[in-house]
């Protein structure tokens, strides 16, 4: 063994870097929620006591984050993956996946290395294979020590993970802060405001779900809307469903759409993908989401901490905002009815009882330091 493959395994405290994956030309922090998510990471593991250094891996064509990806103030340090080689004792493959053999030398140099898996890989990779997409990303010769990821894919995806990294898999908490939804927030135009206003006669009610896989669409939402709206007709101003220019010319979604009162009347528009602080500042009252095996979401919590009503079927969050369960869409009309009726009246204690949410996902949060620091302890 080299020397510096002794002084990793020897080190007090540990260096660990987490990879992000730069391209050269503009990348949004929005883009998906894999890029907050490496730098939650980093940031909680600057907390640990075992930590000496926690840094930002970075691998793609980019070399420095584009200015949209709001990353100049963070006080995370980033370097390259020659300078990771040197220098650090762990790496987390996170957003950019790291060549075999330079895996495979790492490791042999005393490294550990981790598979942190934060989608829903199993229904991704299936949907891609039978219907002829471009994969997502393929199984490797790497060689890991652990693959880590968050509850909502422990039923679908832990033996798809572990079995494929043949390795042992380990469930570590789900992290969000604020930190980059408040800097999109402080961005938005004066006459824009954004949080939840009371008092309104009709609400606007919005869907984010992307529409790109099966485990988060707009079908499931767009029912529940229908349902409210048979209901108590007077209670809906319009329904924007986002994420949903590339299925307008469907002939099958088109079908479906045309089959609802929301359609039919004028009420509802298919719309292009944005931010949620912009589209909600300027257009929405309350959101509707649907996840299937995808209950952990930074929709939510943004939307939860707007103060805004979020009908949902997810579980991890059963006590916060307004639930139905798995896709009753009756239920889920039902409880979008109920939130009318409700919010206004509870707003206080609706926004009470969601900082205690936050304050449970917080990368300062005591718990979530050390479930992260056992598994580091865990690799030695």
């Amino acid at each position: 063994m080299s020397d510096s493959g002794m002084r990793r395994r020897q080190a007090d405290r540990l260096r660990v870097g987490v990879t992000l994956h730069l391209r050269e030309n503009a990348q949004s922090i929005w883009e998906n929620g894999i890029f907050q998510n490496c730098l939650f990471l980093v940031q909680l593991l600057q907390r640990s006591p075992v930590i000496e250094r926690a840094v930002l891996v970075i691998a793609g064509d980019g070399k420095t984050p584009h200015p949209s990806m709001m990353m100049d103030e963070i006080g995370v340090e980033m370097i390259d993956v020659h300078a990771a080689f040197r220098e650090l004792d762990v790496v987390i493959e996170m957003s950019a996946q790291l060549g075999d053999d330079w895996v495979k030398a790492f490791r042999e140099d005393g490294g550990r290395y981790v598979w942190m898996k934060v989608g829903n890989d199993y229904v991704i990779d299936i949907e891609r294979a039978m219907f002829d997409k471009p994969h997502a990303g393929l199984a490797s010769d790497k060689p890991y020590d652990a693959v880590w990821t968050i509850p909502e894919y422990e039923h679908s995806c832990r033996d798809y993970f572990s079995m494929m990294a043949r390795a042992p898999l380990s469930i570590v908490p789900h992290l969000w802060t604020p930190y980059f939804f408040d800097r999109a927030v402080a961005r938005l135009p004066p006459q824009h405001s954004w949080g939840y206003q009371p008092g309104k006669q009709r609400w606007r009610v919005c869907v984010f779900e992307p529409n790109v896989c099966m485990v988060k669409t707009s079908v499931i939402p767009m029912l529940a809307c229908e349902e409210a709206y048979r209901a108590q007709p007077g209670m809906l101003e319009n329904l924007r469903v986002c994420n949903t220019l590339h299925l307008k010319e469907h002939e099958k979604f088109l079908h479906f759409a045309r089959s609802l009162d929301v359609v039919n009347h004028g009420l509802a528009s298919f719309e292009g993908r944005f931010p949620t602080a912009d589209f909600m500042a300027q257009f929405g009252d309350c959101v509707i989401s649907h996840h299937w095996e995808n209950g952990q979401n930074y929709l939510y919590y943004e939307v939860l901490y707007g103060g805004y009503p979020l009908i949902h079927n997810s579980t991890f969050i059963k006590q916060w905002g307004y639930y139905y369960s798995e896709f009753d869409c009756a239920e889920g009309g039902r409880a979008l009815l109920e939130a009318f009726r409700r919010h206004d009246s509870e707003l206080d204690a609706y926004r009470h009882n969601v900082r205690g949410l936050l304050a449970a996902l917080d990368t300062a949060n005591p718990e979530n330091v050390m479930a992260y620091t056992r598994e580091l302890q865990r690799l030695y």
